[in-house]
């Protein structure tokens, strides 16, 4: 039953066969997938910056101006950076791998946890901010936004389970149609400029001096408004997505991606700042922003709800950007041992589909923390970003000398003024938002030492497993089996007659309890009668449980077996019934004494499974 819901959830497993070069991306499919969180943040970007500048007043909303000039220097640096990024690591891994090879390992622990943290807080934003865009558009809703922000979790969750192109498919609309409304929106906000039908009203003229503004409140702005190139990484992260040639593709599509989000973050900021727009509480400015330009005629209306509805689409899905980026991270550090060897594994639709798992439930636990506010959730999710950027950017300058000697300066430019600008906005958060940001600091130290004792501890099962000399084997005298009845049944037949060809010697072991004696008498008699030939060995145990005698008894015949060098099997019975939800009604017992059993040495624990045919 439950094998028949995953394959209606998620579609039925893919072979190797069918999972080629065909599965993979193209630009077009590239882009939907990847971009989404990128170019999802025109939505809140702008107006996290004019969400800080109000602290002083409407009128200092037009330094949102020459704050969005700056984040679009800081983008054209990202973009160029990330681009020599793919080229020079076609492997994948962006920010992670630059900073491990370049800088040093813990530096790529580092970035690679701060970008894991980071692609959780991109859904949970993501989400959040997509929730918010269906209740403005349907003000009704607004009380259900936390719900409305976990489905959507649950519902990429599921689409990405179900393979990397299906995931693209799905996403190519929602992505197309508010890049295509958007552009839409721009434009024809700019012909009402020109042509006069919408007039000039800024709450300050560029340049007005504003009394309150200071160095401090701007700088703080920009970070905010920073928070619009969030994502930039995630192309690099997923090279190995591509179609062959995979670096040229990738390299493409992250140049499209920055000039589309480049040309919205500045007609979006700009109009903002024309038609005078401010931040109000229960709608967006980017909603006000479309009411204004489409106007309140039928026509105009219908226009809005579909650039509304394409926002919230967009929003819902730009947490996919962490969906692809998320497992492509882990499966990378993974295969360096800093992260469990699960994360290597791909599912049935040939997806990282642990990596997708432990992204919903995160992302999920994040948005109950933090009750699905958006504003509260931005500077975590913006320094979760930075520092990756910072590190990556420095790890590339490191590159170029290494390739180019005296001469690097020339090929590490945009490099070095991306790193400055990164370190720039790290040092405002730390400085002017701590109190917003401080969570980071523990997660980051807690991931650290989670991500070194994990490669420890391989490292250690490495050197313990690995063979350095010669083969020295152990040859036994003998095999004892124990085997654990319960209950006088037919699976005791065929255990039984199991146990006699692999050992040399055979106990039956029965463990009764004061609640249980008269009945185990009975037992006891009723296996002497089908079995004479085996031993059988009746313990009364004192306790509620018969986990702990069972246990010890073990321990007992093991010390015995080591001496006489003899192995020792613990053989156990089991029902396997027709229908996989009664195993719930089954094998308890069972189940406990095997886990309990594992951790002793020099036991071979083994069952025996007896079919059911109802």
């Amino acid at each position: 039953m439950l094998q028949r819901l995953k394959n209606f959830l998620i579609g039925e497993p893919l072979t190797h066969d069918n999972s080629s070069d065909d599965h993979l991306l193209s630009k077009v499919q590239a882009l939907a997938m990847l971009s989404s969180d990128t170019l999802s943040s025109i939505a809140y970007g702008p107006e996290q910056v004019a969400l800080v500048l109000m602290a002083v007043s409407s009128a200092a909303i037009w330094w949102s101006i020459p704050i969005g000039i700056l984040v679009l220097v800081l983008l054209i640096s990202l973009t160029i950076s990330y681009r020599q990024v793919i080229k020079a690591y076609p492997q994948g891994g962006g920010a992670y791998m630059v900073t491990s090879e370049n800088l040093s390992p813990k530096f790529g622990l580092i970035a690679g946890g701060s970008l894991l943290v980071d692609y959780m807080l991109t859904v949970a934003v993501s989400v959040a901010a997509g929730a918010d865009a269906i209740t403005s558009a349907i003000p009704l809703l607004h009380p259900y936004n936390l719900q409305i922000s976990i489905i959507l979790v649950l519902v990429l969750m599921v689409l990405n389970l179900r393979g990397m192109r299906e995931s693209a498919k799905s996403l190519m609309v929602p992505v197309y149609l508010f890049i295509a409304s958007t552009l839409f929106l721009l434009g024809y906000g700019f012909l009402q400029i020109l042509t006069g039908h919408m007039p000039y009203a800024a709450t300050a003229h560029l340049g007005q001096p504003i009394t309150g503004v200071s160095v401090i409140l701007i700088l703080r702005a920009f970070t905010s408004g920073s928070a619009s190139l969030t994502g930039v990484e995630a192309i690099s992260n997923a090279v190995p997505f591509f179609k062959k040639p995979k670096s040229k593709n990738a390299a493409s599509t992250l140049f499209i991606m920055s000039s589309i989000l480049g040309i919205m973050f500045a007609g979006i900021t700009f109009l903002n700042w024309w038609t005078g727009i401010t931040p109000h509480s229960g709608v967006t400015m980017l909603a006000q922003l479309a009411r204004e330009i489409l106007g309140d005629s039928w026509f105009g209306s219908i226009l809005f709800y579909i650039f509304q509805f394409s926002t919230a689409m967009i929003l819902a899905v730009a947490a996919n950007t962490g969906f692809s980026a998320f497992p492509m991270l882990s499966f990378n550090m993974a295969k360096n041992k800093y992260m469990p060897h699960i994360y290597l594994e791909k599912g049935a639709r040939m997806a990282y589909s642990n990596g997708i798992l432990t992204l919903a439930i995160g992302a999920i636990t994040l948005l109950f923390i933090f009750r699905g506010n958006t504003e509260r959730l931005i500077p975590l999710y913006t320094i979760g970003v930075f520092v990756p950027f910072a590190l990556s950017q420095t790890g590339m300058v490191v590159h170029w000398s290494r390739e180019y000697g005296k001469d690097f300066w020339k090929h590490s430019l945009a490099n070095i003024l991306g790193a400055l600008i990164c370190y720039g906005i790290v040092l405002i958060l730390i400085l002017f938002r701590l109190g917003d940001i401080w969570p980071f600091f523990p997660i980051i130290a807690i991931l650290m030492w989670m991500f070194l004792k994990i490669k420890k501890h391989y490292d250690g099962v490495a050197q313990q497993l690995r063979i350095d000399g010669p083969i020295k084997e152990h040859h036994y005298q003998g095999n004892i089996v124990l085997i654990l009845v319960g209950n006088v049944t037919k699976a005791n037949i065929g255990a039984i007659s199991y146990a006699r060809s692999i050992g040399d010697k055979v106990i039956a072991m029965h463990v009764s309890t004061k609640d249980t004696e008269n009945k185990d008498k009975e037992i006891e008699q009723e296996f002497k009668k089908y079995f004479p030939e085996i031993e059988m060995v009746h313990i009364r145990s004192p306790y509620s449980s018969i986990t702990q005698s069972t246990i010890q008894y073990v321990d007992e015949v093991a010390t015995q077996a080591d001496k006489d060098n003899a192995t020792l099997t613990v053989l156990i019975p089991q029902f396997v019934p027709k229908k996989s939800w009664q195993n719930i009604l089954h094998n308890q017992t069972s189940l406990r004494l095997k886990y309990y059993l594992k951790w002793r040495e020099n036991i071979v624990i083994s069952s025996y499974s007896y079919h059911l045919k109802d």
